[in-house]
């Protein structure tokens, strides 16, 4: 019989839905709004230091220490994914702990080169101190960053939705509505 548990708390999927949220606004806004643009960045920020707070002292599913794997552990669900054979998990499974941490550190990348650029052009922001000044063949290669890790983002997003696609058919399960309501099924051989 499979019950259903609270896996996602409110925490978690406000910040991953106001995430998608700020994260279109600013990828569409960049070119043609730069105040809306540098403001969803702001909100991008702070969702993250939210977040970063929330995995060290949020509920079990949230702490970052429920979905770090090793890379033995790693490498063995890949090739149960491989063989469509992969363990199902009630939290992240391995393959979508590594997205979680490759997309944190992507978006404050991006978040971050955004706001050194936003210094060094237009003199603005908490890192004027550091980027004001700046030449203009390196406000170039910082813009250039800026959106290169930007582009980077959309392409683990894409995967990142892909992999909920794939793992929510070979689990028979409908990952996109766990994140919304926060429930999951609890089989009767699951792993944490």
């Amino acid at each position: 019989m499979n019950v259903e548990v609270k896996v996602w708390g409110w925490v978690v999927r406000s910040f991953h839905w106001s995430l998608v949220l700020g994260f279109v606004v600013a990828y569409l806004s960049g070119e043609s709004w730069e105040g809306l643009h540098v403001w969803a960045g702001y909100f991008i920020l702070g969702l993250l230091l939210v977040r970063m707070v929330w995995g060290v002292t949020g509920t079990h599913y949230a702490r970052f220490s429920s979905f770090m794997f090793s890379p033995k552990t790693v490498v063995h669900y890949l090739k149960g994914l491989r063989k469509l054979q992969a363990r199902r998990y009630l939290g992240h499974n391995p393959a979508g702990a590594m997205m979680v941490f490759l997309l944190l550190f992507l978006l404050f990348a991006t978040s971050f080169s955004g706001l050194a650029y936003y210094a060094a052009e237009d003199q603005a922001g908490p890192l004027v101190s550091l980027f004001a000044g700046m030449s203009e063949n390196r406000l170039e290669m910082l813009e250039e960053i800026h959106e290169w890790l930007a582009n980077l983002t959309v392409l683990a997003v894409v995967l990142h939705i892909a992999g909920v696609i794939f793992s929510s058919f070979l689990h028979n399960e409908n990952l996109p509505r766990a994140m919304v309501t926060g429930m999951k099924k609890q089989g009767e051989r699951e792993s944490e």
